[in-house]
């Protein structure tokens, strides 16, 4: 099963993900910058970091004042990320294609979750359980793979066809296998607007100058063409 393949990979990677999360330009200084910029002053809101990782986005939110709860389904992340914010926050293993039962309706400000949706088969489920645990007028703010990348990077022949497509990631420490789901980007959006939220931007990223230094080749690559895609939108009700 796709899913537990998924599983296996980032709990392989958890320890080496961890030590890189500072580092590695893809999150340092191409998602996570991007991905921030989308948020509201967060100071004194609750937000769901689902898919917190090793917990880099909490702790950066823990520290403008935000109150945090962390999921993701590696164990091993999320004993990173309780080490890495050494007491702030909450963090709960758990897998995100599965209902958010531990929360009550309208408890969350703000739901981020970066580069996560990629490995979940159907949105829909996941995206009604972010519409039900935010409040009303919440915000959530996502990153993940651009849809237009994926079509071009796996030599798709179908782009409106959703599927499972595996690459060789090899930053980590040893090449680790990681498979996700490629999708078209009506994919990405009809689970918002058909599941009671209003899309408010649309941002194709572009790495900041410190990833310039970092990977020169990768910098000049996302300056004409974008690898990930980050949505914001709003809970209508």
């Amino acid at each position: 099963m796709i899913e537990k393949l998924i599983h296996s990979a980032y709990e392989e990677m958890a320890e080496k993900f961890d030590e890189l999360i500072e580092i590695k330009p893809h999150n340092a200084f191409y998602d996570r910058p991007n991905t921030l910029s989308l948020l509201p002053d967060v100071k004194g809101k609750k937000i769901l970091d689902a898919g917190c990782g090793p917990g880099k986005y909490a702790e950066i939110l823990s520290e403008k004042g935000a109150l945090v709860t962390g999921i993701d389904f590696s164990a091993k992340m999320i004993d990173r990320a309780k080490k890495r914010n050494n007491g702030k926050g909450e963090f709960l293993v758990h897998d995100l294609a599965k209902p958010l039962d531990m929360f009550n309706s309208n408890s969350f400000d703000i739901v981020i979750s970066a580069l996560t949706l990629s490995y979940i088969r159907d949105w829909n489920p996941v995206i009604l359980e972010f519409y039900r645990v935010l409040k009303p007028k919440g915000i959530i703010v996502i990153s993940v793979d651009h849809p237009f990348f994926d079509y071009d990077f796996f030599g798709a022949d179908n782009y409106f066809k959703s599927e499972n497509v595996r690459c060789v990631w090899r930053g980590f420490g040893k090449p680790i296998e990681v498979n996700h789901f490629r999708r078209p980007l009506s994919e990405y959006t009809d689970p918002f607007t058909d599941n009671g939220f209003l899309i408010e931007k649309i941002l194709e990223p572009k790495p900041t100058s410190e990833f310039r230094d970092a990977d020169p080749r990768h910098y000049k690559e996302l300056n004409k063409f974008p690898s990930f895609i980050c949505i914001r939108a709003i809970k209508k009700d």
